[in-house]
């Protein structure tokens, strides 16, 4: 049983030649809590949870798994872990059941076949073979695999990539029985909506460094926008006929910072009943036809925008 935190990342760095993939990264995840590592392409998720994993050795840093290294710990730690890759490669022809069966020959005291497939809902495909399945099904089966030791702590290195929604929620559903069950959880993604709902805290990353972490919503309430109102002018923002100073928006009912993306401009605000009409009242005023209009509440994405000036989305 672990009584300090489930994982320990202090001074973790990693590089591949002149790339720096991991920073001088400090991180403490806590037993029974689902931490989310977020960031966008090459921000040094990957890299990190393979660090965890033992997959990766880091180039400098101290690592520390529940309580163990990787250097005197490596048997334990393997028994304890489950993990999820960002692609798992399955021998295709096998099937479900035969997989699953493969992934309990590796531990001492697996879980039972039946218990495996019922709480990732593929006792239905059990003997169908892996290449038959689809991409929602492949994604549980690998978090069969991963389910098989009963460990005390999971990485799941973005498990919904690629999935339908209905596959994702499939995944969210699962990832959070695994919490019910007491287990820590660790998950790289950049899809926000899925770390608003998994999450107990997350830790956004950017160029192998930490530049926030907290709860999704503290996280949000410090942005201190409650809108975020996107709009955009006949004439570009970069042209004489479409240019709006930023002062100008600034100086509307509401309205707390302002970006350009784009075509488009991205006001955030405190008030959106507001400062919509006083932005239609000044847009009107300047002669500036519309374009196009659209709001929403602020969340994780607002959040590493408004401190990086890039989307998630952005390699």
């Amino acid at each position: 049983m672990v009584t300090g935190p489930a994982v320990s990342l202090h001074g973790l760095r990693k590089t591949y030649g002149d790339v720096v993939a991991v920073d001088g990264l400090d991180l403490e995840v806590q037993p029974g809590e689902c931490f989310g590592l977020l960031g966008p392409n090459g921000a040094g998720k990957t890299t990190t949870i393979e660090i965890c994993e033992g997959l990766t050795e880091p180039d400098a840093g101290r690592v520390l798994v529940l309580g163990e290294t990787w250097g005197a710990g490596a048997g334990r730690l393997r028994e304890r872990l489950g993990i999820s890759l960002q692609e798992t490669q399955f021998s295709e022809k096998l099937t479900v059941a035969e997989t699953v069966q493969l992934f309990r020959s590796f531990y001492p005291r697996p879980r039972p076949l039946e218990d495996v497939l019922a709480a990732v809902e593929l006792g239905e495909k059990r003997n169908g073979r892996v290449g038959q399945l689809s991409g929602g099904q492949k994604q549980r089966l690998a978090l069969a695999c991963a389910l098989v030791a009963d460990p005390e702590l999971f990485f799941l290195d973005e498990p919904t990539t690629g999935l339908d929604p209905q596959s994702r929620r499939q995944l969210w559903d699962l990832i959070e029985g695994v919490k019910r069950a007491g287990r820590t959880v660790v998950i790289t993604t950049h899809y926000m909506d899925e770390a608003e709902r998994l999450c107990d805290r997350v830790a956004i990353i950017d160029h192998g460094r930490t530049i926030a972490l907290d709860t999704p919503r503290r996280l949000i309430a410090e942005l201190g926008a409650q809108h975020v109102i996107e709009f955009s002018v006949d004439g570009a923002p970069e042209s004489p006929e479409g240019r709006i100073g930023d002062a100008e928006l600034l100086a509307l009912d509401g309205a707390l910072s302002v970006r350009r993306e784009e075509s488009s401009y991205l006001l955030e605000s405190t008030q959106a009943h507001r400062t919509i009409p006083a932005l239609l009242a000044f847009l009107n005023a300047r002669g500036l036809p519309l374009n196009q209009l659209s709001t929403h509440s602020a969340t994780l994405e607002d959040v590493f925008v408004h401190l990086t000036g890039r989307r998630l989305r952005d390699g």
